[in-house]
């Protein structure tokens, strides 16, 4: 059997990607990555940028920034993943 063109492989993915969201059981292996906790206090202090100068190199809001340095929130999504 020859192998398959990029553009089915590609398909095939998508097709099962959409019937596990479903809930379909398509044999998928689902692997959960736990990212650490951060110090982002810390992170900042070692840039040496104030809280205005931190957020904005990060594209957040100082509020933002200052919630997460105090501990009343934690950076998630796509923002977590800065810290790694």
């Amino acid at each position: 059997m020859p192998a398959m063109s990029f553009y089915e492989s590609i398909k095939q993915g998508l097709t099962e990607a959409l019937a596990f969201a479903e809930g379909r059981e398509v044999g998928a292996v689902v692997d959960k990555v736990e990212v650490p906790e951060v110090d982002v206090a810390a992170i900042r202090a070692s840039t040496g940028l104030s809280q205005s100068a931190f957020a904005r190199s990060i594209g957040v809001a100082q509020r933002t920034l200052l919630n997460w340095e105090q501990g009343r929130r934690r950076p998630t999504g796509p923002r977590k993943c800065l810290w790694r």
